[in-house]
C-alpha cells in the first residue's frame, strides 16, 4: 500500500468521498486496524440496515470505544439519521464512506451538519508514488491505484470503465437508457482539456441537449468528471464564458477515448499531458488543505493559460505542452496572465529535460513539476 498524502482528524467523524478504485476501503482498514467495519456491500448486512437503520447500535460491540467505519453509506442514506444520533448521544466516531455525495443530498440528508467533516480521496500523486512514479507510464495507465498492481493495467482499465462507470450509473438508477450514456462517455473523451461545447457533444452521441447536460452533471456528482470555468478576477480582458471539462484520470480518459486508423496520436497524447498535471492539481488542492480553486484563462482572441490556482495562499498559473522544444509563441499566454495579474507565480510545463527561466516564468518538465507540487502550493507566490 502507497502511503497517502491525507492527513485524518485524530477525534471527530469525518466522510471520505472518492470515485471508486482510488483506495478509500484500503486505506481506512489501514489507517484504523481497530476501528469497526461495516460494508453496505455485503447483501445481509445491507438489508438488515435498510429494513432497520436503527440496528447500527446493535452492530456496536458493548464499552467499543474505537471508530466505527461505515462503507458505501451512500447506499442507505437513512443511516445518517442514526449516525447522527449515536454522535450526539453516545460520542461515537465514525468514518463514512462513498463514491459520490449525490444521492445523500438528493434524499434530503444534510451530512450530518457539521458533525462529521468531509474529505476527499483522489488518484494517487507522483509524490506518493515515490520510486514507482513513471512519466511513460502515468500517460498511458493514469494513478489509479490498481494500475500499479495488476499485470495487464490496460485490461484493469477496461473493466474499471465497464463496471465501475456504467453499473455505477445503473445501479445508482441515474439513468434508464445505458447504451445512450455509453455512447455519451465517448463522445465526451473528445472534450477532454477542452472547452466544453455541450451542444457539439450531443450532436456526436445522438442524445439531446439538456440530456447530455444532465450526464455531465452526473459525472461531476460521482467525482468522475469536473469542469473547470474561466478565471474572471479583476478582468481587463473580454474572456470565454464556457468551461473546460476532464476526465478525473489519465488512464480512464485514454480507455475511453477511441483511437482509429485515420486519428492522430498527438492529439490524444497532448490532452494526457495535460491531464495528468490536472488530476495531480486537483488532488493535491485537496488533501494538503491548501484552500486553492482552479481555473483556466482564455481572452476571447484565444490567448490562453491552461490552469489558474487561486486561494488564500497566492495565485498560480501554469501553460503546459507536450513538446521537447520550446518557442517563443509558447510562453504568450503567460505573459498575457502575468501583464493583467504581475503578482502571479508562472511556470511553463513541457517535455524536456531542462530547467529553464524566461523572466518571470519558470520552465520546467513535467516529470519535476509534478514530484514538486506539493512543496509549490504550500509556498506562498506573494
Amino acid at each position: 500500500m502507497y502511503s497517502r498524502l491525507i492527513t485524518p482528524p485524530t477525534n471527530k467523524s469525518f466522510f471520505l468521498f472518492g470515485p471508486r478504485g482510488t483506495g478509500k476501503t484500503t486505506w481506512v482498514k489501514k489507517t484504523f486496524p481497530k476501528a469497526l467495519y461495516l460494508d453496505l456491500l455485503e447483501s445481509e448486512l445491507f438489508n438488515d440496515l435498510l429494513a432497520r437503520p436503527q440496528r447500527l447500535e446493535n452492530l456496536i460491540p458493548h464499552r467499543f470505544n474505537d471508530w466505527i467505519i461505515i462503507d458505501e453509506v451512500q447506499r442507505i442514506p437513512e443511516i445518517l439519521n442514526e449516525v447522527h444520533r449515536l454522535i450526539e448521544n453516545e460520542r461515537r466516531k465514525f468514518i463514512l464512506t462513498g463514491s459520490s455525495p449525490r444521492k445523500l443530498r438528493k434524499r434530503g440528508q444534510n451530512l450530518l451538519a457539521g458533525r462529521a467533516l468531509s474529505y476527499s480521496m483522489h488518484t494517487l500523486t507522483a509524490k506518493e508514488l515515490g520510486k514507482d512514479f513513471s512519466l511513460e507510464h502515468s500517460l498511458k495507465f493514469g494513478h489509479l491505484p490498481s494500475v500499479y498492481c495488476e499485470s495487464k493495467p490496460k485490461k484493469y482499465l477496461e473493466s474499471y470503465v465497464r463496471t465501475y462507470l456504467e453499473e455505477e450509473v445503473k445501479q445508482e438508477g441515474l439513468t434508464r437508457n445505458l447504451s445512450a450514456f455509453t455512447r455519451f462517455l465517448e463522445a465526451a473523451s473528445f472534450s477532454q482539456a477542452a472547452v466544453l461545447n455541450i451542444t457539439e457533444v450531443a450532436r456526436e452521441c445522438s442524445i439531446e441537449r439538456k440530456v447530455v447536460e444532465n450526464y455531465f452533471s452526473i459525472l461531476e456528482d460521482l467525482l468522475i468528471g469536473h469542469r473547470v470555468p474561466v478565471f474572471t478576477k479583476k478582468a481587463k480582458r473580454r474572456l470565454a464564458s464556457h468551461p473546460k471539462f476532464y476526465f478525473f484520470d489519465v488512464g480512464v480518459f485514454r480507455t475511453l477515448r477511441p483511437m482509429g486508423p485515420l486519428d492522430m496520436p498527438e492529439e490524444a497524447e497532448g490532452a494526457a499531458f495535460e491531464t495528468l498535471l490536472f488530476q495531480e492539481l486537483n488532488t493535491l488542492k485537496n488533501v494538503l488543505e491548501t484552500n486553492y480553486d482552479i481555473y483556466y484563462w482564455r481572452t476571447s482572441n484565444k490567448v490562453e493559460v491552461d490552469f489558474i490556482l487561486y486561494g488564500q495562499e497566492g495565485l498560480f498559473a501554469f501553460e503546459i505542452k507536450r513538446t521537447g522544444r520550446i518557442s517563443k509563441s509558447m510562453l504568450s499566454g503567460l505573459k498575457a496572465f502575468l501583464k493583467d495579474y504581475p503578482i502571479a507565480k508562472a511556470f511553463f510545463v513541457y517535455g524536456g529535460k531542462r530547467l529553464l527561466r524566461e523572466g518571470n516564468i519558470e520552465i520546467i518538465p513535467l516529470d519535476t513539476l509534478l514530484q514538486e507540487l506539493p512543496r509549490i502550493l504550500t509556498k506562498k507566490s506573494t
